[in-house]
């Protein structure tokens, strides 16, 4: 069975491509201001300045094994005296001529040694050391970790714009550096637009609906790397969003609103911030999620951007996933963001895309009995693709990507990207 999307009766030419729409908003946005912060408070803050290694690592020559030190010309004079120990963090006294040495993982060589000896292959006599050359002969550097070998003095070890991430951070810590220069975790103001909005946990009148969209989002928003400010809901009034806008914008680096940026009577958002400031109103090739905002709030210190998102649930959360997460990389100072890594599976599905790009809500199928372990990654599609059934995301792990026009026959390549991915920061 073919499915075909339906053409709104609303579209008309000159519909903007999502990734210009990603453009436009990114080459509008400037990161947020710097600060010091001690590693262990850097974790999941983006670099403002590379880091740079001020030694070598290791710093000194030492044992990669617990075993015996020696110089490789002694070895043919086996057995050899044991001439001292040196565990890790001493410092030893050269190697005397002839002898060898007892040595622990990460202690430094002793001056005139350079090859260490595993102690499972060697046999120990008293103070001699009886080395089995016969059955696995030691070669010069066997076990020697050498000066600057994982990190050389003066290597860049992550450049600006990098997250820190647990590995990373131990990297900076391995080279003794105790704080880093980062930029500053954006703050993000989100607010609820309509009357027929109510909390959950409030009994329901006539023509209301629970406010799913502003769970969703600040959860989503705090996982994308932001501190939250919850601007809670905006009745339909001119005056209460004009105010509520307002607070908004001189608390947050930027400020994103669900619903109410539409042309109607009681979408009072667009009049609201053309009043303080500039917005558009886009209409976005994608689907779902075609009617979006972006504008900027002049507040008393300059502007605050603003990003407006449709009301529909789904509609909602993927226009944040695909065009408000890059935005947030700019912001929290990631730079240029990449463009996807797209990867590509076998479609279980028929389809045909209209005028817009459309992300649809799939599955990947696991393999099946019979299958090969060559078998292709399969994706299934959500029974529903309504912009109002919630369901379909959590019961998707990805989004399969449509371009406009497309047609998708089952067994075609098509391309997706997973929502564990996509709900990481950028």
């Amino acid at each position: 069975m073919l499915l075909k999307s339906k053409k709104d009766a609303c579209d008309q030419p000159g519909l903007m491509p999502v990734d210009e729409a990603i453009s436009r908003i990114c080459s509008s946005i400037t990161p947020v201001a710097t600060e010091v912060k001690p590693l262990f408070q850097a974790a999941g803050c983006v670099l403002a300045e590379p880091v740079v290694s001020q030694i070598n690592v290791p710093s000194m020559n030492n044992s990669a094994m617990d075993g015996y030190a020696l110089n490789i010309k002694d070895l043919k004079k086996s057995p050899l005296k044991v001439s001292q120990r040196i565990p890790a963090g001493h410092q030893p006294s050269p190697l005397e001529v002839g002898t060898c040495v007892r040595i622990f993982t990460g202690a430094p060589l002793p001056k005139g040694a350079d090859t260490v000896v595993m102690q499972e292959k060697v046999k120990v006599d008293g103070d001699q050391v009886c080395f089995h050359t016969h059955i696995d002969v030691p070669r010069k550097g066997d076990f020697v970790q050498k000066i600057g070998q994982d990190i050389k003095k003066g290597h860049v070890l992550l450049s600006a714009g990098s997250r820190l991430d647990a590995i990373a951070l131990g990297l900076i810590a391995s080279v003794g550096q105790a704080d880093v220069l980062v930029y500053k975790k954006p703050k993000v103001a989100l607010i609820s637009t309509g009357d027929e909005l109510v909390e959950p946990g409030t009994p329901l009148q006539a023509g209301q609906i629970f406010n799913s969209n502003r769970y969703m989002l600040l959860s989503l928003l705090a996982s994308l790397g932001c501190e939250v400010i919850d601007g809670g809901i905006i009745p339909d009034s001119r005056k209460a969003t004009v105010e509520a806008l307002q607070l908004a914008a001189s608390k947050a680096d930027l400020v994103i609103s669900s619903g109410g940026v539409s042309v109607g009577e009681e979408d009072h958002v667009k009049p609201a911030i053309e009043e303080q400031g500039t917005l558009n109103l886009w209409r976005m090739a994608m689907k779902p999620g075609k009617p979006l905002a972006f504008g900027q709030i002049k507040t008393p210190t300059g502007e605050t951007p603003f990003i407006g998102l449709p009301g529909n649930p789904v509609s909602s959360l993927l226009t944040c996933l695909v065009v408000v997460r890059p935005a947030l990389g700019v912001l929290q100072g990631r730079g240029e963001v990449p463009a996807p890594v797209y990867r590509y599976a076998e479609a279980e599905f028929n389809i045909e895309a209209g005028e817009r790009r459309e992300y649809l809500r799939v599955r990947r199928v696991r393999l099946r009995p019979g299958d090969l372990p060559s078998q292709p990654m399969r994706v299934d599609i959500a029974p529903s693709q309504n912009s109002a059934v919630l369901t379909a995301c959590q019961w998707a792990d990805a989004l399969a990507i449509v371009e406009p026009g497309q047609k998708i026959r089952e067994g075609d390549w098509v391309k997706y990207l997973p929502m564990d991915y996509l709900m990481l920061a950028p």
